[in-house]
């Protein structure tokens, strides 16, 4: 008895409409995510074409015509009216500048750096490192983190880094904490540090940034999502408190304590002795033998109290200070000489003050400093 087979006829149709499929599932596997290829477009249109583009532009060396001339430098037209700053800066793809003037280098610092939550292509990097065997050293060493970071994945890497080396002779020998924080080295060395950030910002600052964050090299330990934290309050110039973590040689227990002094309210009694004072002398806080009874931010935290509470200053430190581009883009700079008896990010908060710029502080949000 014969078999009936029973033959199939496939209909065209069936056979387009598979093929559909199985491409549609190829793109889906194999193609890159709406965020990647979003940061990737964002990477490309940040690329500089020219040696004279911005220095927050990474470069990229174009290739030659086929007459073996390259392209001639472009006229660029930057519209610093459409440039936002917010109160949401991720979901407006705003630029950060993130400086640091660095004398060591502390691998606790660049891991925290790259544990920032802010998108990193969107972020650049500047460092300025002083002349000398330890500014050797930590060059050497920053520099091997960058190759490992720049080389390593696509999420990490930043849009662009740009170290500077200072053209002038540091004023103390030691960085030792002990020796740079006495007061008669205070002001040459605030001057010192002022020309400092002063060189690093006018050199780095690009027309595309939006904000800049001045962290300190031995600030170790921040929240991952610092930018947007401070950004969120949308000020001008904000700054958090700095604390050190030590161990208390009593309980044998890890502890918190002040560390910045910098960021202050201004007092009658200040001001009083900046008015006896001559021209060039300098008021420094936080010394036993300058009594300003200042409100310090640094004594006015409170344990567990709110993140987002927000007091008016008149003086900030350096430690981790987020400033509008357009602060800095206004005037507002570091004064390497006496400003009403102000140096460096004191001074720059003075500054600021008489461009109408007024200064936060946030007294109950943390930043953490190296412990020597």
């Amino acid at each position: 008895m014969a078999i009936v087979r029973s033959m199939r006829r496939w209909n065209p149709l069936t056979l387009i409409l598979g093929a559909v499929v199985c491409f549609g599932l190829f793109l889906f596997i194999f193609s890159p995510s709406k965020a990647a290829s979003a940061a990737a477009r964002l990477r490309q249109k940040a690329v500089a074409s020219n040696p004279l583009s911005p220095p927050t532009s990474p470069f990229r060396k174009p290739s030659a015509k086929s007459n073996g001339q390259r392209t001639p430098p472009p006229v660029v037209h930057y519209h610093l009216n459409n440039l936002a700053t917010s109160s949401t800066p991720i979901e407006n793809q705003e630029t950060v500048l993130i400086l640091t003037p660095l004398a060591r280098f502390y691998q606790e610092y660049w891991d925290n750096l790259l544990k920032l939550s802010y998108p990193h292509e969107l972020i650049s990097l500047g460092f300025i490192i002083p002349k000398n065997k330890e500014g050797n050293a930590a060059t050497i060493a920053l520099q091997a983190q960058i190759t490992k970071t720049q080389s390593g994945a696509e999420k990490q890497r930043f849009a662009s880094i740009t170290i500077l080396r200072q053209d002038f002779d540091p004023p103390l020998v030691s960085q030792n904490e002990a020796e740079r924080h006495k007061l008669q080295a205070q002001k040459e060395r605030r001057a010192a540090m002022s020309r400092a950030r002063n060189s690093l910002l006018f050199t780095t600052l690009g027309p595309a940034t939006a904000w800049v964050l001045w962290l300190d090299a031995d600030i170790v330990e921040t929240p991952a999502s610092l930018v947007q934290d401070l950004a969120s309050h949308d000020k001008s110039i904000i700054v958090p408190n700095c604390f050190q973590r030590y161990r208390d040689a009593k309980t044998g227990l890890m502890a918190s304590r002040p560390y910045d002094f910098n960021s202050w309210q201004d007092s009658e009694t200040a001001q009083a002795l900046g008015r006896k004072m001559g021209r060039d002398e300098v008021i420094f806080e936080g010394y036993s033998e300058m009594p300003t009874y200042r409100t310090l931010m640094a004594m006015v935290a409170e344990k567990d109290g709110d993140k987002r509470r927000e007091i008016p200053l008149d003086g900030v430190g350096g430690t981790a200070l987020l400033v509008k581009a357009e602060v800095h883009r206004d005037g507002a700079m570091f004064p390497p000489f006496p400003f009403y008896h102000l140096l460096e990010t004191e001074g720059f908060a003075k500054m600021a003050r008489r461009l109408n710029y007024q200064a936060w502080g946030l007294p109950n949000y943390l930043v953490y400093h190296y412990n020597e």
